[in-house]
């Protein structure tokens, strides 16, 4: 047997598998998905005990890398899958909205005394605004071009921080303030709104509660007219617009959404760094949240979960390995899209999109031919 007949029946095996279980769930009963979704929900409390970081993280303290970056990629993550997965558009500056989360967090915690609750709210407004700010005058822009421009304001956002002395400049801002704590509330022996420096669990544990709210809300804004109309204009915009979808406004609400989302990470991040500098915002982060959604699954938010783990926690788990953890990590990512170039978990609508040419991904200025695009005759042994 060829090697390509292998790794076509390795993922025909596993497509077959995901799409049974797929399949299972659609027509499970309402009250067996709740008990599933609770026992998730207590499953990701339950994480960062001692006995399972053993073994996921031999080389680093376990309940510090869920918080920072398992569950920081995973927010990440599913708020660019609202812009790249969802609504078709190629954000590749996503790191700038986070960063904005981050920097209103330490300039209004540090120095106008507000505290983080209410930075939390003004953090995810204002993070909304910069989206439709950066989405008002670019969304006309498709493919390619709008990947440039959203690189260049992830740019534009770090440099400015980098050279403006009245927000720390290159030195960044210290002695961020935590959340305010209420004691006497424990979780499995945890006061999980105790926050401090030495335990970082009170914090994933705020993160839990944020990812499970955000998909939440992304869940419905899915299944909802405004999800139908991002499905329309990620599949073929033109269609859209002439079937009277306004897709401006709706591709720029996916920004807005988006911003929103990764804005209140970077406020949550920041709370507990309590140090943050230009530096922490580099290009790379957006790369490696765009490589989480594809991964994952482009659109599909249990998907985007699993691929944005699997890209922060690789590396951790292989850090033994000193400067080859990276060669190990990109030989994983390379060996997973083989066997599954739709991602891990796609939704059937994406992968149905991947068959007929388009990537998987929308029009995103980068489509690939599907066999029936194949000029007749091509391909045919002479």
């Amino acid at each position: 047997m060829s090697s390509n007949s292998m790794i076509t029946n390795g993922r025909n095996a596993f497509g077959a598998f995901v799409d049974g279980v797929r399949g299972r769930w659609a027509t499970a009963p309402g009250w067996q998905r709740w008990t599933i979704y609770i026992l998730l929900i207590v499953g990701a409390l339950l994480l960062p005990s001692e006995s399972i970081g053993g073994f996921m993280s031999p080389y680093n303290d376990w309940a510090s890398i869920l918080f920072f970056p398992i569950g920081t990629y995973i927010v990440l993550a599913i708020g660019l899958n609202v812009v790249v997965g969802q609504a078709g558009l190629l954000d590749l500056g996503y790191v700038a909205f986070f960063a904005i989360g981050g920097y209103l967090m330490a300039i209004l915690g540090t120095r106008m005394g507000l505290n983080f609750w209410e930075i939390l709210v003004v953090g995810v407004l204002l993070s909304a605004a910069s989206g439709v700010v950066l989405g008002a005058p670019t969304l006309r822009l498709r493919g390619d071009y709008l990947a440039i421009v959203t690189l260049g304001f992830g740019e534009i956002v770090r440099q400015t921080a980098e050279n403006t002395d009245a927000i720390g400049g290159p030195r960044g801002i210290a002695g961020i303030p935590h959340p305010p704590n209420i004691d006497g509330i424990e979780l499995f022996g945890v006061q999980i709104f105790h926050y401090g420096v030495l335990d970082p669990r009170p914090y994933y544990y705020l993160l839990v509660a944020l990812a499970v709210l955000i998909i939440v809300f992304v869940k419905r804004w899915e299944r909802s007219r405004v999800g139908r109309a991002w499905a329309a204009i990620r599949e073929d915009e033109d269609a859209a617009e002439v079937m009277g979808v306004p897709t401006f406004k709706f591709k720029l609400l996916a920004f807005a959404i988006g911003a929103a989302i990764g804005g209140a990470m970077g406020v949550v991040w920041a709370a507990k760094t309590i140090s943050i500098n230009p530096n922490d915002f580099l290009f790379m982060l957006s790369a490696t949240i765009v490589a989480a959604v594809v991964l994952g699954g482009s659109g599909n938010v249990p998907g985007v979960i699993l691929g944005a783990f699997l890209v922060a926690w690789l590396p951790e788990r292989f850090r033994g390995l000193s400067d080859y953890r990276i060669l190990v990590f990109g030989a994983a990512l390379v060996v997973l899209m083989i066997f599954r170039p739709e991602g891990l978990l796609p939704s059937r609508r994406r992968k149905a999109e991947l068959a007929e040419g388009t990537g998987g991904m929308g029009a995103l200025g980068a489509e690939v031919p599907g066999p029936e695009d194949q000029p007749a005759g091509e391909g045919v042994a002479k």
